[in-house]
Protein backbone atom coordinates (compact mmCIF):
# COMPACT_ATOMS: atom_id res chain seq x y z
CA UNK A 1 0.00 0.00 0.00
CA UNK A 2 1.07 3.49 -0.76
CA UNK A 3 -1.69 5.76 0.77
CA UNK A 4 -0.74 5.42 5.09
CA UNK A 5 -1.95 7.92 7.23
CA UNK A 6 -0.65 7.42 10.21
CA UNK A 7 -0.85 8.75 14.09
CA UNK A 8 0.72 12.18 14.69
CA UNK A 9 3.67 11.13 16.41
CA UNK A 10 4.37 7.92 14.42
CA UNK A 11 6.55 7.29 11.48
CA UNK A 12 4.90 5.56 8.41
CA UNK A 13 4.86 1.95 8.73
CA UNK A 14 7.22 0.20 6.45
CA UNK A 15 5.53 -1.76 3.40
CA UNK A 16 6.37 -5.05 4.74
CA UNK A 17 3.68 -4.10 7.73
CA UNK A 18 1.08 -3.71 5.11
CA UNK A 19 -1.79 -5.96 4.96
CA UNK A 20 -2.10 -8.12 2.27
CA UNK A 21 -5.56 -9.34 0.09
CA UNK A 22 -6.19 -12.26 -2.18
CA UNK A 23 -5.41 -11.23 -5.93
CA UNK A 24 -8.72 -9.86 -7.15
CA UNK A 25 -10.61 -11.78 -10.06
CA UNK A 26 -12.22 -8.81 -12.01
CA UNK A 27 -11.04 -5.62 -14.18
CA UNK A 28 -8.22 -3.82 -13.06
CA UNK A 29 -10.27 -1.23 -13.12
CA UNK A 30 -12.33 -2.36 -10.06
CA UNK A 31 -9.72 -3.33 -8.13
CA UNK A 32 -9.02 -0.88 -6.11
CA UNK A 33 -11.46 2.30 -5.01
CA UNK A 34 -8.40 4.80 -6.18
CA UNK A 35 -8.46 3.89 -9.79
CA UNK A 36 -11.86 4.47 -11.04
CA UNK A 37 -12.47 7.65 -8.72
CA UNK A 38 -9.02 9.00 -9.51
CA UNK A 39 -9.58 8.69 -13.30
CA UNK A 40 -13.73 10.01 -12.84
CA UNK A 41 -12.50 12.70 -10.81
CA UNK A 42 -9.85 14.42 -13.00
CA UNK A 43 -12.00 13.80 -16.15
CA UNK A 44 -14.86 15.54 -14.37
CA UNK A 45 -11.84 18.16 -13.96
CA UNK A 46 -10.95 18.45 -17.18
CA UNK A 47 -14.28 19.13 -18.61
CA UNK A 48 -16.32 21.09 -16.29
CA UNK A 49 -13.87 24.10 -15.79
CA UNK A 50 -13.97 24.77 -19.23
CA UNK A 51 -17.69 24.80 -19.16
CA UNK A 52 -18.10 26.99 -16.66
CA UNK A 53 -15.51 28.87 -18.62
CA UNK A 54 -17.42 29.49 -21.38
CA UNK A 55 -21.32 29.56 -20.17
CA UNK A 56 -19.58 32.66 -17.86
CA UNK A 57 -18.22 34.15 -20.84
CA UNK A 58 -21.74 33.95 -22.94
CA UNK A 59 -23.50 34.50 -19.79
CA UNK A 60 -26.04 31.41 -20.79
CA UNK A 61 -27.91 28.94 -18.43
CA UNK A 62 -27.94 25.53 -19.95
CA UNK A 63 -30.86 24.88 -18.20
CA UNK A 64 -29.03 22.67 -14.83
CA UNK A 65 -30.32 22.21 -11.54
CA UNK A 66 -28.78 25.23 -10.36
CA UNK A 67 -27.78 28.58 -11.65
CA UNK A 68 -24.34 28.29 -13.62
CA UNK A 69 -22.43 30.06 -11.04
CA UNK A 70 -24.15 27.73 -8.29
CA UNK A 71 -23.72 24.63 -10.49
CA UNK A 72 -20.00 25.82 -10.62
CA UNK A 73 -19.31 25.53 -7.04
CA UNK A 74 -21.44 23.00 -6.34
CA UNK A 75 -19.84 20.51 -9.03
CA UNK A 76 -16.07 21.64 -7.83
CA UNK A 77 -16.57 21.18 -3.78
CA UNK A 78 -19.46 18.49 -3.58
CA UNK A 79 -18.72 16.72 -6.83
CA UNK A 80 -15.41 16.86 -7.65
CA UNK A 81 -13.55 16.91 -4.59
CA UNK A 82 -15.64 14.23 -2.91
CA UNK A 83 -14.62 11.93 -5.99
CA UNK A 84 -10.53 12.64 -4.98
CA UNK A 85 -11.48 11.87 -1.31
CA UNK A 86 -13.33 8.87 -1.86
CA UNK A 87 -10.58 7.60 -4.11
CA UNK A 88 -8.22 8.43 -1.30
CA UNK A 89 -10.19 6.92 1.47
CA UNK A 90 -10.98 3.88 -0.51
CA UNK A 91 -7.40 3.26 -0.58
CA UNK A 92 -6.28 4.33 2.62
CA UNK A 93 -9.11 2.44 5.02
CA UNK A 94 -7.56 -1.16 4.45
CA UNK A 95 -4.29 -0.03 5.69
CA UNK A 96 -5.81 1.31 8.71
CA UNK A 97 -7.99 -1.26 9.38
CA UNK A 98 -6.62 -4.63 7.80
CA UNK A 99 -10.16 -4.82 6.44
CA UNK A 100 -10.60 -6.39 2.56
CA UNK A 101 -11.29 -3.28 0.37
CA UNK A 102 -14.15 -2.75 -1.55
CA UNK A 103 -14.18 -4.19 -4.96
CA UNK A 104 -15.82 -5.21 -7.86
CA UNK A 105 -19.84 -4.81 -7.87
CA UNK A 106 -20.29 -2.67 -4.54
CA UNK A 107 -17.55 -0.54 -6.06
CA UNK A 108 -19.07 0.08 -9.24
CA UNK A 109 -22.03 0.83 -7.49
CA UNK A 110 -20.61 3.56 -5.51
CA UNK A 111 -19.32 4.69 -8.65
CA UNK A 112 -22.52 4.58 -10.83
CA UNK A 113 -23.91 6.73 -7.60
CA UNK A 114 -21.07 9.33 -7.73
CA UNK A 115 -21.96 9.77 -11.36
CA UNK A 116 -26.13 9.48 -11.14
CA UNK A 117 -25.90 12.94 -8.81
CA UNK A 118 -23.24 14.59 -11.81
CA UNK A 119 -26.02 13.74 -14.30
CA UNK A 120 -28.53 14.57 -12.52
CA UNK A 121 -27.70 18.27 -11.45
CA UNK A 122 -26.59 18.77 -15.25
CA UNK A 123 -30.07 17.38 -16.27
CA UNK A 124 -32.37 18.87 -13.53
CA UNK A 125 -34.50 16.02 -14.07
CA UNK A 126 -36.59 14.19 -13.14
CA UNK A 127 -37.48 16.81 -10.18
CA UNK A 128 -35.39 18.98 -7.83
CA UNK A 129 -36.07 16.68 -4.64
CA UNK A 130 -35.48 13.55 -6.40
CA UNK A 131 -31.87 15.24 -7.56
CA UNK A 132 -30.87 16.48 -4.17
CA UNK A 133 -32.02 12.88 -2.46
CA UNK A 134 -29.68 11.00 -5.10
CA UNK A 135 -26.72 13.70 -4.89
CA UNK A 136 -26.74 13.87 -0.99
CA UNK A 137 -26.62 10.33 -0.85
CA UNK A 138 -23.72 9.49 -2.16
CA UNK A 139 -21.67 11.34 0.73
CA UNK A 140 -23.90 10.05 3.40
CA UNK A 141 -23.42 6.57 2.02
CA UNK A 142 -19.65 7.37 2.44
CA UNK A 143 -19.77 8.77 5.68
CA UNK A 144 -21.65 5.41 6.65
CA UNK A 145 -18.83 3.05 5.07
CA UNK A 146 -15.71 4.97 6.66
CA UNK A 147 -17.60 4.84 10.39
CA UNK A 148 -18.57 0.86 9.78
CA UNK A 149 -14.89 -0.08 8.83
CA UNK A 150 -13.09 2.03 11.50
CA UNK A 151 -15.69 0.71 14.38
CA UNK A 152 -15.35 -2.89 12.91
CA UNK A 153 -11.56 -2.60 11.91
CA UNK A 154 -10.63 -1.08 15.76
CA UNK A 155 -9.10 1.83 13.80
CA UNK A 156 -11.51 5.17 15.95
CA UNK A 157 -7.75 6.59 15.48
CA UNK A 158 -9.25 7.98 12.41
CA UNK A 159 -12.16 9.00 13.65
CA UNK A 160 -11.70 12.74 13.02
CA UNK A 161 -11.57 12.16 9.65
CA UNK A 162 -14.61 10.35 9.23
CA UNK A 163 -16.08 13.43 11.54
CA UNK A 164 -15.22 15.45 8.91
CA UNK A 165 -16.66 13.37 6.04
CA UNK A 166 -19.74 13.44 8.41
CA UNK A 167 -19.83 16.79 8.28
CA UNK A 168 -19.17 17.14 4.49
CA UNK A 169 -22.03 14.81 3.97
CA UNK A 170 -24.36 17.03 6.13
CA UNK A 171 -23.28 20.55 4.50
CA UNK A 172 -24.32 18.88 1.10
CA UNK A 173 -27.39 17.96 2.78
CA UNK A 174 -27.82 21.35 3.82
CA UNK A 175 -26.48 22.85 0.60
CA UNK A 176 -29.19 21.14 -1.26
CA UNK A 177 -32.17 21.98 1.33
CA UNK A 178 -31.19 25.67 1.02
CA UNK A 179 -31.17 25.60 -3.19
CA UNK A 180 -34.85 23.59 -2.76
CA UNK A 181 -35.92 26.77 -0.41
CA UNK A 182 -35.07 29.12 -2.51
CA UNK A 183 -32.68 30.71 -0.45
CA UNK A 184 -28.50 31.42 -0.70
CA UNK A 185 -26.52 29.13 -0.28
CA UNK A 186 -23.34 30.67 1.17
CA UNK A 187 -23.79 29.64 4.50
CA UNK A 188 -23.36 26.15 3.32
CA UNK A 189 -20.52 27.23 1.05
CA UNK A 190 -18.42 28.72 4.00
CA UNK A 191 -19.15 25.33 5.72
CA UNK A 192 -17.68 23.74 2.76
CA UNK A 193 -14.84 25.24 1.97
CA UNK A 194 -13.85 25.80 5.99
CA UNK A 195 -13.79 21.85 6.37
CA UNK A 196 -11.86 21.67 2.97
CA UNK A 197 -9.39 23.44 5.02
CA UNK A 198 -9.63 21.16 7.70
CA UNK A 199 -9.19 18.35 5.67
CA UNK A 200 -6.37 19.37 3.76
CA UNK A 201 -4.91 20.83 7.62
CA UNK A 202 -5.30 17.06 9.11
CA UNK A 203 -4.54 14.71 5.90
CA UNK A 204 -2.13 16.78 3.82
CA UNK A 205 -0.30 17.84 7.65
CA UNK A 206 0.17 13.72 7.87
CA UNK A 207 1.12 12.85 4.19
CA UNK A 208 3.76 15.95 4.00
CA UNK A 209 6.01 15.33 6.89
CA UNK A 210 5.68 11.79 6.42
CA UNK A 211 6.43 11.15 2.96
CA UNK A 212 9.43 14.00 3.37
CA UNK A 213 10.97 11.80 6.46
CA UNK A 214 10.22 8.74 4.02
CA UNK A 215 12.72 10.75 1.29
CA UNK A 216 15.10 12.08 3.58
CA UNK A 217 15.66 8.29 5.09
CA UNK A 218 16.24 6.97 1.63
CA UNK A 219 18.81 9.64 1.05
CA UNK A 220 20.75 9.34 3.77
CA UNK A 221 19.97 12.78 5.70
CA UNK A 222 20.39 12.52 8.89
CA UNK A 223 18.59 15.83 9.94
CA UNK A 224 14.75 15.00 9.78
CA UNK A 225 11.79 17.08 10.04
CA UNK A 226 10.22 16.63 14.14
CA UNK A 227 7.00 14.50 14.58
CA UNK A 228 4.03 15.86 15.53
CA UNK A 229 4.35 18.24 17.97
CA UNK A 230 2.56 21.00 20.24
CA UNK A 231 2.86 23.47 17.13
CA UNK A 232 1.22 20.99 14.91
CA UNK A 233 -1.81 20.95 17.41
CA UNK A 234 -1.59 24.46 17.69
CA UNK A 235 -1.81 25.12 13.94
CA UNK A 236 -4.64 23.08 13.83
CA UNK A 237 -6.28 24.27 16.18
CA UNK A 238 -6.38 27.87 14.78
CA UNK A 239 -7.75 26.82 11.81
CA UNK A 240 -10.66 25.13 13.71
CA UNK A 241 -11.03 28.41 15.39
CA UNK A 242 -10.69 30.55 12.35
CA UNK A 243 -13.17 28.27 10.41
CA UNK A 244 -15.82 28.23 13.15
CA UNK A 245 -15.97 32.23 13.72
CA UNK A 246 -15.64 32.84 9.51
CA UNK A 247 -18.82 30.42 9.76
CA UNK A 248 -20.30 32.48 11.94
CA UNK A 249 -19.74 36.22 11.13
CA UNK A 250 -18.50 35.96 7.08
CA UNK A 251 -17.28 39.63 6.69
CA UNK A 252 -16.35 40.34 10.60
CA UNK A 253 -12.86 41.81 11.44
CA UNK A 254 -12.41 38.93 14.40
CA UNK A 255 -12.66 36.57 11.51
CA UNK A 256 -10.23 37.87 8.73
CA UNK A 257 -7.75 38.15 12.47
CA UNK A 258 -8.97 34.53 13.10
CA UNK A 259 -7.88 33.52 9.57
CA UNK A 260 -4.54 35.14 9.15
CA UNK A 261 -3.25 33.88 12.38
CA UNK A 262 -4.05 30.67 11.27
CA UNK A 263 -2.24 30.98 8.17
CA UNK A 264 0.94 32.13 9.17
CA UNK A 265 0.77 29.36 12.36
CA UNK A 266 0.37 26.74 9.42
CA UNK A 267 3.07 28.80 7.58
CA UNK A 268 5.34 28.08 10.41
CA UNK A 269 4.24 24.33 10.42
CA UNK A 270 4.97 23.97 7.20
CA UNK A 271 8.72 25.33 7.58
CA UNK A 272 9.33 22.60 10.28
CA UNK A 273 9.29 20.06 7.53
CA UNK A 274 11.99 21.53 5.86
CA UNK A 275 10.33 21.10 2.26
CA UNK A 276 13.73 22.47 0.81
CA UNK A 277 15.47 19.15 1.42
CA UNK A 278 13.08 17.47 -1.26
CA UNK A 279 13.81 19.57 -4.11
CA UNK A 280 15.48 17.06 -5.96
CA UNK A 281 11.98 14.88 -6.42
CA UNK A 282 8.73 16.91 -7.11
CA UNK A 283 6.83 14.22 -6.36
CA UNK A 284 7.41 14.97 -2.17
CA UNK A 285 7.95 18.77 -2.96
CA UNK A 286 4.86 19.65 -4.80
CA UNK A 287 2.93 18.48 -1.30
CA UNK A 288 4.89 21.14 0.19
CA UNK A 289 3.65 23.20 -2.11
CA UNK A 290 -0.07 21.79 -1.65
CA UNK A 291 0.26 22.94 1.77
CA UNK A 292 1.91 26.19 1.05
CA UNK A 293 -1.11 27.01 -1.20
CA UNK A 294 -3.20 26.26 1.94
CA UNK A 295 -1.27 28.71 4.42
CA UNK A 296 -1.22 31.31 1.86
CA UNK A 297 -5.20 31.34 1.55
CA UNK A 298 -6.14 31.60 4.84
CA UNK A 299 -3.80 34.50 5.01
CA UNK A 300 -5.35 35.83 1.86
CA UNK A 301 -8.92 35.04 2.78
CA UNK A 302 -7.68 36.81 6.40
CA UNK A 303 -6.30 39.58 4.44
CA UNK A 304 -9.69 39.91 1.79
CA UNK A 305 -11.81 40.42 5.20
CA UNK A 306 -9.91 43.20 6.64
CA UNK A 307 -9.55 44.82 3.37
CA UNK A 308 -6.06 43.74 2.72
CA UNK A 309 -4.94 42.25 -0.70
CA UNK A 310 -6.56 40.13 -2.77
CA UNK A 311 -10.70 39.80 -3.41
CA UNK A 312 -12.18 37.65 -1.00
CA UNK A 313 -13.41 35.45 -4.26
CA UNK A 314 -10.22 35.61 -5.53
CA UNK A 315 -8.99 34.41 -1.63
CA UNK A 316 -11.29 31.78 -1.96
CA UNK A 317 -9.80 30.46 -5.46
CA UNK A 318 -6.40 30.31 -3.24
CA UNK A 319 -7.59 27.84 -1.38
CA UNK A 320 -9.69 25.85 -4.29
CA UNK A 321 -7.61 25.95 -7.17
CA UNK A 322 -4.16 26.16 -5.25
CA UNK A 323 -4.43 24.19 -2.37
CA UNK A 324 -7.01 21.53 -3.73
CA UNK A 325 -5.94 21.53 -7.44
CA UNK A 326 -2.14 20.62 -6.51
CA UNK A 327 -2.81 18.38 -3.34
CA UNK A 328 -5.11 16.26 -4.93
CA UNK A 329 -3.03 16.05 -7.81
CA UNK A 330 -0.20 15.21 -5.64
CA UNK A 331 -1.74 12.58 -4.08
CA UNK A 332 -3.80 10.87 -7.13
CA UNK A 333 -0.44 10.92 -8.94
CA UNK A 334 1.94 9.29 -6.09
CA UNK A 335 -1.09 7.19 -5.31
CA UNK A 336 -1.08 5.99 -8.93
CA UNK A 337 2.37 5.15 -9.02
CA UNK A 338 2.71 3.18 -6.09
CA UNK A 339 -0.21 1.47 -6.17
CA UNK A 340 0.68 0.31 -10.14
CA UNK A 341 3.95 -0.97 -8.91
CA UNK A 342 5.94 2.07 -10.74
CA UNK A 343 8.97 4.10 -9.40
CA UNK A 344 7.73 6.59 -7.17
CA UNK A 345 9.23 9.09 -8.73
CA UNK A 346 7.85 12.15 -10.60
CA UNK A 347 9.18 11.95 -14.54
CA UNK A 348 8.67 14.80 -16.90
CA UNK A 349 5.21 14.04 -17.80
CA UNK A 350 4.33 14.44 -13.71
CA UNK A 351 6.10 17.44 -13.39
CA UNK A 352 4.28 19.00 -16.62
CA UNK A 353 1.03 18.45 -14.86
CA UNK A 354 2.19 19.95 -11.65
CA UNK A 355 3.14 23.09 -13.28
CA UNK A 356 -0.05 22.98 -15.32
CA UNK A 357 -2.27 23.13 -12.12
CA UNK A 358 0.04 26.03 -10.08
CA UNK A 359 0.11 27.75 -13.38
CA UNK A 360 -3.88 27.75 -13.52
CA UNK A 361 -4.03 28.75 -9.86
CA UNK A 362 -2.16 31.34 -10.23
CA UNK A 363 -3.85 33.16 -13.10
CA UNK A 364 -7.43 32.45 -11.43
CA UNK A 365 -5.93 33.94 -7.98
CA UNK A 366 -4.97 37.08 -9.80
CA UNK A 367 -7.96 37.44 -12.32
CA UNK A 368 -8.33 41.15 -12.83
CA UNK A 369 -11.49 42.56 -10.92
CA UNK A 370 -14.25 44.16 -11.93
CA UNK A 371 -18.06 44.61 -11.28
CA UNK A 372 -18.45 43.95 -15.21
CA UNK A 373 -16.27 41.62 -16.80
CA UNK A 374 -13.89 42.73 -19.20
CA UNK A 375 -11.94 41.07 -22.06
CA UNK A 376 -8.79 40.88 -20.26
CA UNK A 377 -11.03 39.30 -17.13
CA UNK A 378 -12.24 36.58 -19.95
CA UNK A 379 -8.83 35.85 -21.15
CA UNK A 380 -6.85 35.29 -17.84
CA UNK A 381 -9.81 33.16 -16.85
CA UNK A 382 -9.57 31.30 -20.50
CA UNK A 383 -5.37 30.98 -19.52
CA UNK A 384 -6.43 29.84 -16.12
CA UNK A 385 -8.93 26.79 -17.26
CA UNK A 386 -6.44 26.11 -19.28
CA UNK A 387 -3.75 25.18 -17.17
CA UNK A 388 -5.87 23.81 -14.24
CA UNK A 389 -7.82 21.61 -16.41
CA UNK A 390 -5.07 20.68 -18.46
CA UNK A 391 -3.32 19.20 -15.74
CA UNK A 392 -5.99 16.76 -15.26
CA UNK A 393 -6.49 16.20 -18.64
CA UNK A 394 -2.92 15.39 -18.98
CA UNK A 395 -3.40 12.94 -16.00
CA UNK A 396 -6.23 11.41 -17.67
CA UNK A 397 -4.07 10.69 -20.38
CA UNK A 398 -0.64 9.71 -18.52
CA UNK A 399 -2.07 7.97 -16.03
CA UNK A 400 -5.12 6.71 -17.29
CA UNK A 401 -3.82 3.52 -18.60
CA UNK A 402 -2.15 2.51 -15.39
CA UNK A 403 -5.39 2.83 -13.92
CA UNK A 404 -7.11 0.58 -16.28
CA UNK A 405 -4.39 -1.70 -16.07
CA UNK A 406 -3.12 -4.88 -13.83
CA UNK A 407 -0.32 -3.18 -11.67
CA UNK A 408 3.11 -4.17 -12.67
CA UNK A 409 3.70 -6.18 -9.84
CA UNK A 410 0.54 -8.26 -10.09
Amino acid sequence: MEIRVVQPGRPAPEEDDEPTFPPFEGPAFLSYGFRPFFLCAALFASLAVPLWVTLYADASSPGFLFPPRDWHVHEMLFGFLPAVITGFLLTAVPNWTGRPPLRGLPLLSFLLLWLAGRLLVALAWPTPLVVALVDGTYLVVLAAYLWRELVVGGSLGQAPIAMLISLYAATNVLYHALALGARATDLAERMVLSLIMLLLTVIGGRLTPNFTREYLLQARVRALPPGFSRVDGLAIGLVVLAAAIWIAEPEGRTAGWALATAGAANLIRLGRWQGWRVWREPLVLVLHAGYGWLALSCLALGGALLGVGLAPAEAVHALTTGAVGTMTLAVMTRASLGHTGRSKQAGPLTVSIYVLVSMGALFRVFVPSAAVPTTLTHVVLGFAAFGWSGAYLLFVLGYGPFLLRPSLDE
